[in-house]
């Protein structure tokens, strides 16, 4: 295969500069990195194999053709200028929730539904679900497989760094602040302070009551697992952590479970690092992940009064495996697919 020039749209944020270290390791072969953000970063420069890329303005560009274009912008960069991409003959693989529930846009999970891209789609897109949905889906896929569900509810605990490198500065600053006895600066990033805090909303909430992050963790999973009826329902809570999103999940099945059953299905799931008595001891939190590039699940039990309900708790690194180690891995699946334009 050719070495693939590769455009990175959003490369100075949160999950933009994961993904170059993460691209940098790869075996992806790479003509050219280009490092595009907002005007405020131009200049701005990264190292990648050992050498340095400088960020260029996507607005002030005439030079949008590329193999592969990773979208990590948000949503309003992507509408607009991801067809554009697209159109030049791109693959564009886009982080935000401006294209997921496109029919002509497959939302991929390699780990889960590897042929949702097995060609090239006409859009020339591909999306990358939303981080929470990511470690649910991707610690749920054993479990749903073997087992008739009847209905999965969820609480999330998500850090600051999902809402970027601003939403991390606020939390340190207003945490600073606060242990110096101020009332710390006003909320920007979060609907309010979130030093020493906890919010119960995350994203945008609709008339219903349900946020925008509530919707997509229904929507998204239906469409990747390909359950349209499956019963999910969540609450969604930001909390004073740095990095590193967990759910505790409930799911409640059609008939019993057996712990024993569990454990072994969990314990083969690729890429899941299973916390169980004489496999491992204790149980993940996000401050001390052991591999980032890990779901990692614990505490799981089913429950005393009801043999068909079965607890775990989940965590995962939400920038390496709720992001941008997924985006590559859809590259990944991409190339060997050879839905590539001219690989």
């Amino acid at each position: 295969m050719r070495p693939l020039d590769i455009s990175i749209i959003g490369a100075t944020g949160a999950v933009g500069t994961v993904l170059i270290k993460l691209l940098g390791a790869s075996h992806i072969p790479v003509n050219r990195l280009r490092l595009l953000a907002s005007s405020n970063s131009i200049g701005r420069q990264s190292t990648f194999r050992d050498e340095i890329c400088f960020v260029e303005s996507l607005g002030e560009t005439d030079d949008i053709k590329t193999d592969i274009a990773f979208f990590s912008a948000g949503g309003a960069v992507s509408a607009k200028w991801g067809p554009l991409f697209a159109a030049q003959g791109a693959l564009v693989i886009d982080n935000s929730n401006a294209f997921r529930m496109d029919p002509d846009v497959p939302l991929v999970l390699p780990q889960v539904n590897p042929s949702a891209l097995a060609v090239r789609p006409r859009s020339g897109i591909v999306a990358n679900p939303n981080c929470s949905t990511i470690q649910l889906v991707r610690a749920l896929r054993p479990l749903v497989t073997a087992f008739d569900v009847h209905q999965i509810i969820l609480t999330t605990y998500q850090a600051a760094s999902g809402g970027g490198l601003i939403g991390i500065d606020e939390l340190l600053s207003g945490t600073r602040t606060a242990l110096d006895g101020g009332a710390g600066p006003s909320a920007e990033r979060f609907p309010v302070p979130l030093a020493f805090n906890v919010i119960p909303q995350v994203g945008e909430t609709a008339p219903e009551g349900v946020t925008l992050e509530e919707r997509k963790l229904i929507q998204e999973s239906r469409k990747i697992l390909g359950m349209p009826h499956l019963q999910l329902t969540s609450t969604c809570v930001r909390v004073p952590v740095v990095n590193g999103h967990s759910e505790a999940i409930y799911i409640e099945f059609e008939e019993p479970v057996r712990l024993e059953q569990v454990h072994e299905l969990l314990v083969k799931e690729p890429g899941v690092r299973l916390f169980a008595d004489g496999i491992h001891e204790g149980y993940p939190t996000p401050r001390f992940l052991e591999d980032p590039a890990d779901v990692h699940v614990g505490r799981v039990r089913v429950n005393p009064e009801n043999p068909r309900g079965l607890w775990i708790w989940v965590v995962a690194d939400n920038l390496q495996v709720g992001a941008a180690l997924n985006a590559l891995l859809i590259a990944q699946l991409a190339i060997a697919n050879n839905v590539i334009g001219g690989t």
